[in-house]
């Protein structure tokens, strides 16, 4: 088993004033020889977004974008003709395959959002451009494991598609709770992400917004020591 273990005060910092970023991969002025990527999953940002605020439209190609809102709404609009709002217990994919663009903005006067924004390099180039967002139930992340994003040849449930060979998960553990994880591959590794809480996962403690990458290993389990929310990433490793 191999692990890197990544504390939340460790992360990339950016302050734009009306964006506050923090950066757990190497991302625009950050750059961490060190943190260039885990496997697949090239990007992790934590966003803070202003009221009122966002990023104009801008140029994406060939990346599995996912979004998923913490706090807040995040407005989405897109050349494909897409314009919707992205709330808490939703999730939002988009392949940007041969290229497209889009804007995220708050629309909210009073209220800051706060989402997270992976980037995940895809398996296959030169996709046609694919946008899709749905809800997850609440419920069903409760000491379980929920899948929101999956490959789109081996869809589980209602998991949003991606193209490439990675999944996300979501969970909400109670104190003292365990969760077992199987790799869908043996090439596989895991990225955990801690939202709230506290867990232990390959004996390290972690706390809120600290991760920890496991790989070289089937199986990994989870242990909750306070109420916990975690975000979960199975990426190719090679």
């Amino acid at each position: 088993m191999k692990t890197i273990l990544h504390k939340a005060d460790t992360r990339g910092f950016a302050n734009h004033g009306w964006l506050k970023s923090h950066h757990s991969f190497s991302f625009a002025s950050y750059h961490n020889p060190e943190r260039m990527s885990f496997g697949a999953l090239r990007v992790l940002n934590d966003d803070l977004v202003q009221p009122k605020m966002g990023f104009g439209t801008h140029p994406h190609q060939n990346m599995e974008i996912i979004s998923i809102p913490l706090s807040g709404a995040l407005s989405h609009k897109d050349n494909m003709g897409n314009t919707r709002a992205i709330e808490v217990g939703e999730v939002q994919v988009m392949s940007a395959g041969t290229g497209l663009t889009h804007s995220e903005f708050n629309g909210s006067k009073t209220d800051e959002v706060n989402f997270l924004q992976l980037w995940i390099v895809p398996g296959e180039m030169n996709v046609t451009p694919n946008y899709e967002q749905r809800p997850f139930s609440s419920e069903e992340k409760n000491n379980r494991l929920q899948t929101v994003v999956a490959p789109k040849d081996k869809l589980i449930g209602d998991a949003l598609p991606i193209s490439q060979q990675a999944y996300v998960y979501r969970t909400r553990l109670d104190s003292y709770k365990s969760l077992s994880l199987n790799a869908k591959s043996i090439n596989n590794g895991f990225y955990v992400f801690v939202l709230e809480g506290e867990v232990e996962v390959a004996n390290h403690t972690l706390e809120k917004r600290d991760a920890i990458g496991v790989s070289e290993t089937e199986h990994i389990e989870i242990k909750s020591i306070s109420n916990s929310e975690l975000i979960i990433v199975e990426v190719p490793m090679n």
